[in-house]
């Protein structure tokens, strides 16, 4: 994750995949596969010999909206991603890691909870919702942490199993995606100075 869209070197990502599952000894569902859905995922991750966990980015359940959250992403709508990871989902026996980062205002709304539950309900999933970390320059905003905790617990209650994560950072703007933008900004990085023990 956090490292580009794997479909985009597919064959190396596949050849360690093989190498980590099988001589590195790792668990295959232990390796997560991280994508925005690009097709060639769907048609050769069933194919190799170790078959690892896969998160898709969903981040909205409108088609509208998630080309212009994540522009560059292939233009498949997000019921027809959610199919294409049931169908994976159910062949490993290893459930989807739905990815859901909450900006305030755009994709934590009551009609988007809706979405979700129409997406994800009855589906061998995992809802992962993560706090958007606020970048200068760009228009989204973090939710309350207040506000994130009830959608999670929204979401419980209507069935969908959903896991909501604290992004560490935020004190020092040194969480995702907020390095580089400190970087290209020109700012001094941030010094980390370890505490000696014992």
């Amino acid at each position: 994750m956090g490292m580009g869209e794997p479909a985009h070197n597919l064959d190396n990502v596949m050849e360690a995949i093989q190498l980590l599952g099988n001589e590195g000894g790792i668990g295959h569902k232990n390796l997560v596969f991280s994508t925005v859905g690009d097709p060639r995922v769907f048609e050769r991750l069933p194919e190799g010999p170790v078959k690892p966990a896969l998160a898709l980015s969903l981040h909205t359940s409108r088609a509208d909206l998630r080309a212009e959250l994540l522009p560059k992403a292939p233009r498949i709508d997000p019921r027809d991603l959610v199919e294409l990871g049931e169908a994976y989902a159910r062949a490993t026996g290893y459930p989807i890691q739905y990815q859901w980062t909450l900006l305030d205002g755009i994709n934590d709304t009551p009609e988007e909870l809706d979405g979700i539950v129409r997406l994800l309900s009855g589906k061998y999933a995992i809802m992962n919702m993560i706090p958007y970390n606020t970048i200068p320059d760009l228009p989204y905003r973090r939710p309350a942490w207040e506000k994130a905790a009830d959608i999670a617990r929204q979401l419980h209650r209507r069935g969908i199993l959903t896991k909501l994560r604290n992004s560490a950072g935020q004190d020092v703007d040194g969480g995702c995606g907020q390095l580089r933008a400190r970087s290209i900004a020109g700012e001094a990085p941030i010094r980390v100075v370890k505490r000696p023990t014992g």
